[in-house]
């Protein structure tokens, strides 16, 4: 695979030196962020309430 620097696309260096730095920053924030910290759900809790809306929504068409 072929990397395409930023200045073959028009962009100059500097800016796409800011633009790493403003994703690199935005991941930090969203790896720290307290919703992530909660406890992880349950694959079989998502797979029940998956299924339950399934169900409700086949006696909704009913």
């Amino acid at each position: 695979m072929r990397r395409v620097v930023g200045s073959a696309v028009g962009i100059d260096t500097p800016r796409i030196t800011a633009l790493r730095r403003r994703l690199l920053h935005l991941s930090v924030r969203l790896w720290w962020h307290p919703y992530w910290q909660s406890a992880p759900s349950v694959p079989a809790a998502r797979s029940a309430l998956r299924q339950a809306v399934c169900a409700q929504r086949a006696g909704w068409a009913a």
